[in-house]
């Protein structure tokens, strides 16, 4: 792959504004692509409504503004893409590619809390029903460019999941997948809670016929108590005065060697040189107890 042809990107959701979590995550996948000549794009993954926090969108962008990570073209909104979303369920419906699953929460449970394709072939209508796909192609392990290979919870991996949820909204895993391939992002680095959704999304990928990126997950930030970072667990917010001190903190917290004279440059300066030094080899490699997500 050339050089020139490396496109990656940063993709919060308006759940809340950015942490120092969230800040390892941008600035991992903003010094891989800026140190691989590439282009790096912002996508606001805003299609879930009952999460989301006013006005927490235009903070992030503003963070990342004021933190120096500068992205490359306009900022795609998930909730302006309804319409390739509806497109693709089309398309793996056309295929037999999904079925509609009435199936409560309690009752997969019931079996485990891993759904065992109970409505494959019920035909149930699409009234009050969610969308799975059907598992033809399960992802149980990838190459991560980081950690090497990572071997996925195999029950997880073989489950028809969601792509299409019982209220209307449209699930995280195929409106991640199809805005990728749609920005071609060649690259994704983002934080190791998110390996889960990986081979899901990794399979989907080959379902569509289209070619996945490469991946690189990061290690968690996590607080006092040995857990991750994220807004769920109220971590504070990233602060508003000088951003180069909470900088080089992330940059030590990702291995990076950091220019001991960093109080004599600009914000800038100091993202130049980090993007000049950047070493991924040099960041910690994810442990298996980091490899858990939220449901998605």
């Amino acid at each position: 792959m050339s050089e020139s042809h490396y496109i990656g990107r940063f993709a919060p959701s308006p759940s809340g504004e950015l942490h120092f979590g969230s800040l390892i995550a941008a600035l991992g996948s903003y010094l891989q692509a800026r140190a691989r000549q590439g282009k790096w794009l912002v996508r606001i993954e805003d299609i879930d409504p009952p999460r989301e926090v006013p006005g927490a969108a235009e903070t992030i962008l503003r963070q990342l503004e004021h933190y120096g990570l500068h992205w490359d073209g306009e900022v795609l909104w998930q909730s302006k893409r309804h319409e390739a979303y509806r497109e693709r369920l089309a398309w793996l419906r056309a295929q037999g590619l999904s079925y509609n699953c009435t199936c409560t929460r309690a009752r997969i449970q019931s079996v485990g809390g891993v759904y065992d394709g109970h409505c494959r072939t019920l035909n149930h209508p699409a009234e009050n029903a969610a969308v799975r796909l059907l598992q033809r192609a399960p992802v149980t392990r990838f190459t991560d460019l980081l950690s090497g290979e990572i071997q996925a919870d195999e029950r997880l991996a073989r489950e028809d999941f969601i792509i299409h949820r019982r209220d209307g909204l449209f699930a995280y895993n195929l409106a991640v997948v199809v805005d990728d391939h749609f920005q071609g992002v060649t690259e994704i680095v983002r934080g190791a809670d998110l390996v889960e959704p990986t081979v899901r999304q990794i399979s989907l990928y080959q379902q569509l016929g289209w070619t996945a990126p490469d991946y690189i997950h990061l290690p968690l930030a996590v607080n006092e108590q040995g857990n991750k970072l994220s807004k769920q667990n109220h971590a504070p917010a990233l602060p508003d005065g000088d951003p180069r001190p909470v900088l080089i903190d992330a940059l030590r917290f990702l291995n990076q060697n950091v220019n001991s004279e960093w109080q004599d440059l600009r914000t800038d300066e100091l993202l130049d040189l980090a993007v000049a030094n950047w070493t991924l080899s040099a960041v910690p490699k994810i442990q298996h107890s980091q490899m858990r997500c939220a449901e998605l």
